[in-house]
């Protein structure tokens, strides 16, 4: 598999804290990564550094053979890089269609003076978006809900929405930032479905999440990162299995046990 994303002794730094120190990284594409740590890891902090939002203190971000460590969060995101956050960032009282339409946008020609008049690159535009938009809902299962708000939706088929937002730019990676946070079982199941039926279709992904068993049934390799280095990174059985892990976690066996059984199933 060729490389899509790699990190080179990344470190970030607020001040005297450390939030991540010299991790180096790299995600193939057709990979599901995952990255794991208690809380405090510094997780979310290398996924901003890695999406553009914080620059890294030291070390490189390279995407596609480009090193981006230096670009804006909207030239990452133009050169591929789709990203969602822990919280849910649609717009309530739009529907599903217009929300993914949102994502379309980044492909478009239009500026402040062709919305204003409507001009003829504004309605080629808006009729590409819409196109894109109904196409990706039908990728990933919504085309049922296109017309629907999206405050009226349950809380798991909102975050499919935003993840299907985010797919509507056709990112060449799709960075999933605790997907499943605030999810019963049945809604993370079925986004754990989801994601896999992403990656089938070809969709490299990496995401962070903290529960266990969907991380050890849908991710080929994993990182672990603890007080901002890393750890551990490999197979979900290596990383079951790995003392440093089950002592950042507990202090004891019980992660490698319970990650174990769940790597199992």
């Amino acid at each position: 598999m060729s490389e899509i994303l790699r990190t080179e002794g990344v470190c970030r730094y607020f001040g005297g804290l450390k939030a991540v120190e010299d991790v180096s990284m790299q995600v193939n594409s057709g990979d599901i990564f995952g990255i794991i740590g208690p809380n405090g890891a510094g997780k979310t902090t290398f996924f901003n550094v890695c999406s553009g939002i914080y620059k890294p203190t030291k070390g490189k971000v390279i995407f596609c053979g480009q090193d981006i460590s230096d670009l804006s969060q909207e030239s990452i995101s133009r050169a591929g890089v789709g990203r969602t956050f822990q919280t849910t960032q649609l717009f309530q009282f739009m529907s599903v269609l217009e929300n993914v339409k949102i994502g379309c946008h980044m492909g478009t020609k239009t500026k402040l003076v062709d919305a204003i008049f409507h001009t003829k690159t504004y309605k080629e535009d808006e009729a590409f978006a819409e196109e894109k938009a109904v196409e990706t809902l039908r990728k990933a299962g919504l085309e049922q809900y296109a017309n629907t708000l999206a405050g009226n939706l349950p809380y798991g088929i909102q975050r499919r929405v935003e993840i299907a937002r985010s797919l509507a730019s056709d990112p060449k990676i799709l960075m999933l930032d605790e997907p499943a946070a605030g999810m019963n079982r049945l809604e993370t199941d079925a986004l754990r479905d989801f994601v896999e039926e992403l990656n089938s279709q070809g969709q490299t992904i990496l995401l962070i999440e903290h529960d266990m068993k969907f991380v050890m049934n849908c991710c080929n390799r994993i990182m672990v990162l603890n007080f901002g280095k890393k750890i551990c990174e490999g197979s979900p059985d290596y990383v079951s299995n790995n003392k440093e892990v089950q002592t950042a976690y507990f202090g004891s066996g019980t992660f490698g046990k319970e990650a174990a059984k769940y790597a199992e199933n």
